[in-house]
């Protein structure tokens, strides 16, 4: 069967996570019917992670398998014909080998999340940034979070119901800088614990705004120990913008 792989943007406000959940709305359930609505095929497509409620996305991949060979761009056409009014958008359509897997080939995940940091509240970005009114220190953040990079126990930053057989993860990267009003912070290893890069997002703001130094958040990563997390941050601002192979 001819496999295609997408690439996928969403705003993940309206949708309960990428994952399909029965009658609730989601991401992949919205992509499988447009596949529907496209060829007639049901199927169950394959992502290369499952975002959580409300986080978004600008680069997520999957990929489906379909029944007759189709031209890629008429595969992103008509899937976008039939998402219409739904925020999500195949950006890209392309044939692969049979040997590709949207999550199992993936070699690292790459998310960003945005913190507006001002005293006036979003109007345009209204869930799609944490609005954090304090000023934060980018640079303090920055020199705190390469604590995290590397091949660590994560327990402290992995949400209690993670269902992942290991806390053990390796960060490769953990940037934070300011642009204008916001604060950037860019997270990329090859998988994540649940809810890793929000719990460590919201521990580095408290560097942000003074409450921690860089040694109160190296201490709590070597705590192992959930309840030494910093207040976890919300959904608005994180955004899985890449998927490498």
């Amino acid at each position: 069967m001819p496999r295609y792989r997408l690439t996928i943007e969403y705003d993940g406000r309206p949708y309960h996570g990428f994952q399909a959940q029965g009658v609730l709305p989601s991401v992949q359930a919205s992509i499988e019917r447009a596949v529907k609505g496209f060829c007639g095929e049901d199927l169950r497509l394959q992502a290369a992670g499952r975002t959580d409620t409300g986080v978004h996305a600008t680069g997520q991949v999957v990929h489906i398998d379909l029944a007759k060979a189709w031209k890629a761009d008429v595969v992103r056409d008509a899937l976008n014909a039939h998402l219409v009014p739904e925020p999500i958008a195949v950006l890209e359509a392309a044939a692969v080998d049979e040997d590709f897997h949207a999550r199992f080939s993936a070699k690292a995940r790459r998310y960003l999340f945005r913190i507006l940091n001002r005293r006036a509240p979003p109007a345009l970005d209204k869930g799609r940034v944490w609005h954090v009114k304090k000023p934060l220190d980018a640079q303090a953040m920055h020199a705190a979070a390469q604590a995290l990079v590397g091949h660590h126990d994560f327990t402290t930053f992995r949400d209690l119901q993670c269902q992942a057989k290991s806390p053990m993860k390796t960060l490769d990267e953990a940037r934070v800088w300011r642009e204008g009003e916001e604060v950037r912070l860019a997270f990329s290893s090859r998988s994540f614990l649940h809810r890793q890069v929000r719990s460590m997002t919201g521990s580095l703001a408290e560097v942000g705004v003074g409450r921690w130094d860089a040694d109160d958040l190296k201490a709590a990563l070597e705590a192992r120990d959930r309840r030494a997390c910093g207040p976890v941050a919300p959904a608005d601002g994180l955004y899985l913008v890449g998927v490498e192979y």
